[in-house]
């Protein structure tokens, strides 16, 4: 037991969250030996993935935090809707395509190395870091151990996703509840350095603003000025869209928080960050310090790729990442 507990220190250490019960069943080494070519597999996926399409980083990264955020970390979001049920991923979240099918080949790879043994997700934690390093961001730590979720329900997902026309008052207690202070939640949002937003998510920014400003005077007038150009169409082609960070949009780096600065935040939520004293600090941090920024990164999606997992018995290992082991009629 001393031996046990002299172990266990270190990671209590690193990882305090880790005194909830369920969190403690996670570990670095959970397939070492039931799937040992597990992490391989997942990273061969990956590379080739992204490199085929560039945009699957910031599509898995969004997927992972809307999953973990709805319920946990269970890959409930992966479920399909059938005639029974509507599931999370068609609750209006424009979720990306590649971000899906990421998980999907990794698992029809994982099923023909060890049948039944690897969790959908921990493919997505796994998947989502690798990809984050891979596009230059900090490669963080990563637990693995988690059982997927039986159901999905998109009534579950209204209240526990940020939306860009909300109030930084209500993103603040949306993350509080969940357990995120605010230099959590900025650190988070930093997530945005790669990826894009469809117009009509910016659209009030640079469309009639007021009665007296064609668009939100936070804006850099130019920047406002090419989204305009951009966007003129996006009521007939809803698929238009811009990068959340145009100066280096595959990158994941700080620039995002040095646009803020600029007025080239793209959603409102995330530019009013930049004027609130509660976030304002952490911006300018940020914006000056990107190891400050990956090191908060890391240690804030290492909080939440724990958040609410199932462990033991409960949940399952799904035999396909898109529908539970068993059907539900009701």
């Amino acid at each position: 037991m001393k031996m046990a507990s002299s172990l266990l220190l270190p990671l209590l250490l690193i990882f305090p969250f880790l005194l909830h019960p369920a969190h403690s069943k996670l570990t670095l080494d959970y397939y070492n030996k039931t799937c040992p070519k597990f992490a391989k597999i997942v990273q061969e996926v990956v590379v080739d993935k992204q490199l085929a399409i560039p945009t699957t980083a910031a599509g898995a990264l969004r997927l992972f935090f809307h999953d973990c955020i709805v319920g946990g970390c269970d890959a409930s979001l992966l479920i399909t809707s059938n005639s029974f049920n509507t599931a999370e991923r068609d609750h209006k979240l424009r979720l990306p395509g590649d971000a899906f099918d990421i998980v999907i080949r990794a698992k029809t790879k994982l099923e023909l190395e060890c049948p039944g043994i690897v969790s959908c997700s921990d493919i997505l934690a796994e998947a989502t870091r690798d990809l984050v390093s891979m596009v230059g961001g900090p490669y963080y730590t990563v637990l693995l151990g988690r059982r997927d979720s039986t159901e999905s329900r998109a009534t579950d997902v209204e209240g526990h996703i940020a939306k860009p026309d909300m109030t930084l008052t209500h993103i603040i207690d949306i993350f509080a509840e969940k357990g995120f202070n605010v230099q959590e939640m900025v650190a988070l949002v930093g997530a945005h350095t790669i990826g894009f937003s469809h117009c009509s998510e910016f659209a009030s920014r640079i469309f009639n603003f007021s009665k007296k400003q064609d668009h939100d005077p936070t804006m850099n007038p130019e920047y406002a000025k090419g989204l305009k150009k951009l966007c003129a169409n996006y009521k007939t082609d809803t698929t238009i869209a811009a990068f959340n960070d145009p100066m280096t949009p595959g990158k994941f780096d700080n620039m995002y928080f040095q646009n803020l600065q600029r007025g080239v935040g793209l959603l409102a939520s995330d530019q009013v960050m930049m004027f609130d004293p509660r976030t304002k600090p952490y911006v300018e941090l940020y914006a000056a310090n990107q190891t400050a920024f990956f090191e908060a990164f890391s240690r804030a999606m290492e909080k939440v790729s724990v958040h609410n997992v199932l462990t033991g018995n409960q949940g399952e290992v799904r035999k396909r990442c898109d529908a539970p082991n068993t059907l539900k009629t009701q």
